[in-house]
């Protein structure tokens, strides 16, 4: 039992590494496929398309709670590697580049929503705390890329796709091989078309599900426009020696370090006492950022941002541990899977929002727009039931 846990999360971190990968080599993508700088949005947002698609159709089908889910993260695991290393294996066009990273998200939907449940039919008891690790896996393997991009530059756009679908291979084959089927597990035998109604019927599940929902609107956005964020104040305060990907990387990575504290700390405090906290630290942050990129010292906005890194992810399996305990538990994994879904839809809203006011106002203000998330998801955890 005590081994189980630790592969759920090497397999999770060695799969979700996919995620970011495309974010990683983005100018070298732009640059050896000539995408147009307007045209860059839609690649970043391409997985998060995939993803949201994926989680719909995993939701609609009932496909997690009919199938043993160690054996759709292991299928799903080699399907999205294969997605991803194609634009290296075949010949390839802008076009063909973002179909490749839209399969890619859609086949994500079969590995972290499905890691989630996977980890909550082994445990019950401290949920929390190891939905905190998963969740910090996530984190880190969102941050891999950069790391294998930033940390030597000797490395290409290709060896950084050729290397993550080599663990997301070997993540899934760990899942299939090590984890058997979970003792708190259930196989639902038939579709059942009301699971998603019912289930945001439940106060319990709806308050957390919403209050997830506004922490989505901030968190990939902010991690996919970071990079953007760094090299634009390197630009205007002449940071010649600060390197983007490596400041992306640690970062983004703090955030594993979060997701772990905040599951420990729900042990003590609560976990929607912990959320509601992360939410305002991460709605601070959006707020005072001008600040920060316009007079801040390098070293000084290196801080905030490694602050505004942990606070930003802290809750985010606090709310997985909400919706998996209070979701019925032949519907768990499709409600985990619409749940990340509706979320993950809200991202690809966000993005394209922040890109658009991008070209209409000083960019160093653009980043308070993310704090309507956290706003409104503390107002949805602080709802009582009607």
């Amino acid at each position: 039992m005590k081994r189980i846990l630790p592969i759920i999360v090497i397999s999770q971190f060695f799969c979700t590494s996919l995620w970011f990968a495309g974010n990683a080599i983005l100018p070298d993508l732009a640059k050896h496929f000539n995408i147009e700088a307007n045209n860059i949005a839609h690649l970043v947002s391409a997985v998060q398309f995939g993803f949201i698609s994926g989680t719909f159709v995993f939701a609609l089908s009932g496909l997690v709670d009919r199938f043993v889910a160690t054996r759709i993260f292991f299928v799903c695991s080699i399907l999205a590697a294969l997605c991803n290393i194609s634009v290296v294996i075949l010949p390839t066009t802008e076009a063909i580049l973002l179909i490749s990273r839209f399969l890619t998200g859609f086949f994500l939907a079969g590995i972290y929503p499905v890691g989630m449940k996977i980890a909550s039919d082994h445990y019950q008891k401290g949920l929390g705390k190891s939905l905190g690790l998963l969740v910090g896996a996530l984190v880190l393997g969102t941050a891999f890329p950069h790391f294998l991009k930033g940390f030597n530059t000797n490395y290409s756009w290709e060896f950084v796709l050729w290397a993550t679908s080599g663990l997301s291979v070997l993540g899934g084959s760990m899942m299939l091989i090590f984890v058997p089927k979970g003792q708190f597990s259930s196989v639902s035998k038939k579709i059942d078309f009301k699971a998603i109604s019912n289930g945001f019927k439940i106060h319990n599940f709806r308050s957390p599900a919403l209050g997830y929902f506004g922490h989505m609107w901030e968190l990939y956005t902010f991690w996919a426009f970071l990079p953007a964020l760094i090299l634009s104040y390197k630009n205007q305060h002449y940071q010649t020696d600060i390197n983007v990907a490596q400041w992306s990387f640690v970062i983004i990575a703090s955030g594993s370090v979060a997701c772990v504290i905040g599951g420990y700390l729900s042990e003590y405090f609560g976990m929607k006492t912990v959320a509601i906290s992360a939410l305002g630290l991460s709605c601070l942050c959006c707020l005072i950022s001008p600040i920060l990129l316009t007079y801040a010292n390098a070293p000084a906005l290196f801080c905030f941002l490694l602050f505004w890194g942990m606070v930003v992810i802290a809750d985010s399996p606090l709310f997985s541990t909400l919706v998996a305990q209070n979701a019925p538990v032949a519907s768990k994994g499709t409600l985990l899977t619409i749940t990340n879904s509706i979320g993950f839809s809200l991202t690809i809203i966000s993005i394209q929002f922040l890109g658009l006011l991008s070209s209409v106002i000083n960019t160093n203000y653009l980043y308070t727009f993310l704090a309507i998330g956290p706003l409104l998801g503390i107002v949805m955890l602080l709802k009582k039931e009607s």
